[in-house]
């Protein structure tokens, strides 16, 4: 036999408590189930569970027929309700306070828990299913609702939409699939940063995070995320106090300081908005992985704890190994490490550039191409006015600077 529950009621209250609430819905979905029994036994009238727009000065009743079984297998949130309110008060109605707006999203999800489908795939009401399922803990719609918005087409907007959803445990389990596809797309449209550096210093902290994390971004070198990111991070917290605490808390972790150039750490010990604890120990971390044998920053690069630090990007100007002598004269050695594939890919007129390193003043980066003549690969050494030098190449090309 079907059990009646009273349903969308829509009431002003002038409270406080119930205002908070309103603006926190991850925090009622945890808390209604003791509430609502508690508002029920009182009186013994039955189970309510409140949600309330105090705007609306409308009392409206809805009743529909519904399976207690199927409600309550399908959802926590109804086992609870049926089994320990109504059966100590032996009510035979429950009654759940809505909004007017939650209306839809609402009757689409109880028809889902009949039928196991949704009757639209708009965006917008999807996402309100996909909230309505949180709250009443109906974890096959949020996975359906999560699988069907994953297979829509997305847009900026909508990316960022799915990823300032509310993060409840339950929802995160069954929502990681869209949230991964936002974080991809994102990924995916800014990665030439270089391009798109004014659209994204108006994209919020989830959308920066997500940027920020792929290995494929394309970047003249990590001296330019960081210079970025200093960037973003003093337009969107004018707040000194605020913006140490997000670079520090969410941005600095998406950096690769072993990537970056000795000169631009330098900078990093005296960067006023970074914790100098903190700046200390990502420049000798870096200093120490830079000074590591080739083999063992491959590991540390593929390594699944370590890779996020190490790992490099797809950077328009390849990282460098610099070692600086002082006697008998200033000179340094220059190391850019080229894999076998990489040069392959120099045939028959390509080139890779390095990272610039300095000696004396004057800037030099190295320049590695294909020599047609010598049917090989060769080493170029220019300085930052185009005048070239020959160097010697091997396996682990070098280039010596006096």
């Amino acid at each position: 036999m079907s059990d009646q529950t009273n349903c969308d009621e829509v009431e002003a209250e002038e409270c406080d408590a119930y205002e908070e609430n309103q603006e926190e819905p991850v925090a009622m979905v945890e808390e209604s189930p003791p509430d609502v029994g508690q508002d029920a036994g009182d009186d013994g009238q039955g189970i309510d569970s409140s949600w309330t727009v105090v705007s609306t000065p409308v009392l409206r009743v809805k009743t529909i027929y519904i399976s207690s079984a199927i409600l309550a297998a399908k959802s926590p949130f109804f086992f609870k309700l049926f089994s320990n309110g109504m059966k100590e008060s032996d009510q035979r109605h429950a009654t759940l306070r809505i909004t007017d707006s939650e209306e839809t999203a609402l009757m689409e999800l109880l028809s889902f828990m009949y039928s196991g489908k949704l009757t639209t795939t708009e965006p917008t009401l999807l996402l309100d299913i996909l909230m309505a399922a949180d709250k009443f803990e109906v974890v096959s719609c949020m996975r359906y609702c999560s699988q069907l918005l994953t297979s829509l087409p997305m847009t900026t907007e909508s990316a960022l939409l799915y990823l300032d959803l509310p993060c409840s445990i339950s929802m995160a389990a069954a929502v990681q699939p869209l949230t991964d596809a936002a974080k991809d797309f994102l990924a995916v449209k800014y990665k030439d940063l270089t391009k798109f550096q004014d659209e994204v210093m108006n994209i919020p902290l989830a959308g920066i995070e997500a940027i920020l994390s792929s290995n494929d971004l394309q970047v003249a070198s990590e001296d330019t995320i960081y210079d970025f990111l200093l960037r973003w991070a003093r337009a969107q917290y004018p707040k000194p106090e605020e913006r140490r605490e997000i670079l520090s808390s969410r941005l600095l972790p998406l950096v690769r300081f072993s990537h970056m150039t000795c000169r631009k750490l330098r900078k990093v010990l005296t960067c006023i908005d970074i914790d100098h604890e903190q700046a200390t120990k990502c420049v000798t971390e870096a200093l120490l992985y830079k000074a590591d044998a080739p083999h063992r920053q491959r590991a540390l690069a593929a390594d699944a704890v370590t890779c996020r630090k190490f790992a490099e990007r797809a950077y328009k100007y390849r990282p460098l190994k610099v070692v600086e002598f002082d006697r008998p004269y200033p000179q340094c050695i220059a190391y850019l490490d080229l894999k076998r594939e990489e040069c392959s890919r120099l045939f028959p007129s390509g080139r890779i550039y390095s990272q610039a390193f300095h000696l004396a003043g004057q800037g030099f980066f190295l320049s590695a191409h294909c020599n047609m003549e010598q049917s090989g690969t060769g080493i170029s050494l220019l300085s930052h006015g185009r005048r070239s030098w020959p160097t010697t190449a091997s396996s682990s090309s070098t280039g010596c600077c006096t």
